[in-house]
């Protein structure tokens, strides 16, 4: 598990790196007046039924409680969506077994059915565990016959410093849709800083649609140092494609970067979870 007192963190960069520049940043960072430490996650529930077929929330809410995450993003988030998730609003289900704070993003929205009050959502969520003082949910573009897809945006308040969180899952048929919402995503972001990105782009980080968040952002990963595998989280059980990932703007500084396997049947893709040191 990861932890999130700078002495520790110090420490465990030394170990693990040996003398890198990655040591010293970390120690530089630390000492900064106002500097955070956070646990960001990004995963794709598949609306928490795994690839045993099983459908459980809790087993999703216990990687990410074994993870140590402050925040994570979730992608496939079933809000009474229908039967194969039993009509649950997961994301609060979540909140509350973990005991965070959450904000939800309807991609799809559609009215209630016949006999019920709540409408039909799907789309991603983002739980912290600190406060969340403002939220968005920005549709991305879409081609005809294409699955809305979203940018969800939660303003954190990590003890007194606001960092803004984005969380997004992008077409998983379309290149062409692709290419548009990723230039979509860092006009959304803009400026805002410090800031920092995850989600389940379907499309790996050479790709041509990913080009405008590499050249945008840093890769967590990419930075990580002696990443243990590929970084690939996809498909959980035997993962080749690394299609999960986490961004920062040069305000936030990725630290060490892993995927997470302590539950590999909980869902179709692993969590992909980074330590981040927020210096502005």
């Amino acid at each position: 598990m990861f932890r999130r007192t700078l002495s520790v963190l110090a420490a465990a960069v030394a170990l693990a790196t040996a003398g890198s520049t990655v040591q010293a940043s970390a120690a530089d960072g630390a000492s900064r007046p106002g500097a955070r430490v956070l646990d960001v996650m990004s995963f794709n529930i598949h609306h928490a039924q795994g690839t045993d077929g099983v459908l459980d929330i809790e087993r999703i809410a216990r990687v990410v409680r074994w993870s140590g995450a402050d925040v994570v993003g979730l992608q496939e988030v079933d809000n009474h969506y229908s039967a194969r998730s039993e009509w649950a609003d997961q994301s609060t289900e979540l909140a509350a077994a973990l005991g965070y704070h959450v904000v939800f993003g309807a991609n799809i929205d559609n009215a209630p059915p016949a006999g019920s009050e709540h409408r039909v959502q799907y789309g991603t969520a983002i739980l912290s565990r600190y406060p969340i003082t403002a939220s968005e949910n920005t549709w991305l573009f879409k081609s005809p016959g294409q699955e809305q897809r979203g940018l969800l945006h939660a303003t954190i308040d990590v003890h007194g410093k606001k960092v803004e969180f984005y969380n997004t899952h992008l077409s998983a048929s379309s290149q062409t849709d692709r290419l548009q919402q990723t230039a979509q995503v860092v006009d959304l972001i803009g400026a805002r800083k410090p800031g920092i990105l995850v989600g389940d782009f379907n499309a790996l980080p050479d790709a041509p649609e990913s080009q405008a968040l590499q050249k945008a952002y840093t890769d967590a990963w990419a930075r990580s140092p002696h990443p243990r595998g590929d970084g690939a989280t996809h498909p959980s059980e035997a993962p080749t494609a690394r299609i999960d990932v986490i961004y920062t703007t040069k305000d936030v500084k990725p630290l060490i970067t892993r995927v997470v396997n302590s539950e590999p049947t909980a869902s179709d893709h692993l969590p992909l979870l980074s330590k981040v040191l927020v210096t502005r």
